[in-house]
């Protein structure tokens, strides 16, 4: 019997949703990290999402961080990101690490930056230059095109393409099938399905 213990680094997940189940999928096929639970309410502790038990809340994060340095908001962002954003704040201010987290499904150019703490999703594209700031989720299928600039704590949903360098302003929420005209700024709630010009 193996005696042997992972030498990956151990990762928390902050919130046990819908998103949480989603990023843990993205974690487990990226294989960089060992998840070692999940911080939530205080009620749901001892729950378990997708065999990861529910360890801790929000109270708990300064103890965990002394053994866990590494964490990653999995709270999703759709009619405000502003618990995502509160979250974000309270581990910078813990010092935990915050990595970005890439599907090895995606493509991120090398050319392409991907700041703290963002998620990139299952067949996402990040084109050639193009920036991605901290706090963000660029889910399955987004195309994010060369030079555009998405800043911090926005969420670029399911099939939503930004083209060629558009910048896309701090905490919008870009809706599924969502799309842009080159090289304008978009900011706020982009409605899914719709033109943003």
């Amino acid at each position: 019997m193996s005696t042997l213990q992972s030498t990956k680094p151990k990762i928390i997940l902050i919130g046990g949703g819908g998103h949480c189940k989603a990023v843990i999928d993205v974690i487990e096929i990226q294989n960089r990290y060992e998840i070692v639970g999940i911080v939530d309410k205080k009620e749901l502790i001892g729950q378990d999402v997708l065999g990861y038990k529910i360890i801790g809340c929000d109270d708990d994060l300064a103890n965990l961080g002394v053994e866990f340095p590494h964490a990653i908001v999995t709270i999703g962002h759709i009619k405000s990101n502003a618990l995502r954003v509160k979250l974000f704040h309270l581990l910078k201010e813990l010092d935990f690490h915050m990595p970005s987290i890439v599907s090895p499904l995606a493509y991120v150019s090398k050319h392409a930056f991907v700041d703290e703490g963002s998620v990139i999703m299952h067949h996402a594209f990040v084109n050639a230059t193009a920036k991605v700031g901290k706090n963000c989720i660029i889910n399955t299928k987004a195309l994010i095109e060369h030079d555009a600039v998405v800043e911090d704590n926005c969420h670029i949903s399911t099939g939503a393409v930004v083209n060629g360098g558009v910048v896309v302003k701090k905490d919008t929420f870009y809706g599924s099938n969502a799309t842009s005209k080159e090289y304008v700024e978009v900011s706020g709630f982009i409605k899914a399905g719709s033109v943003a010009k």
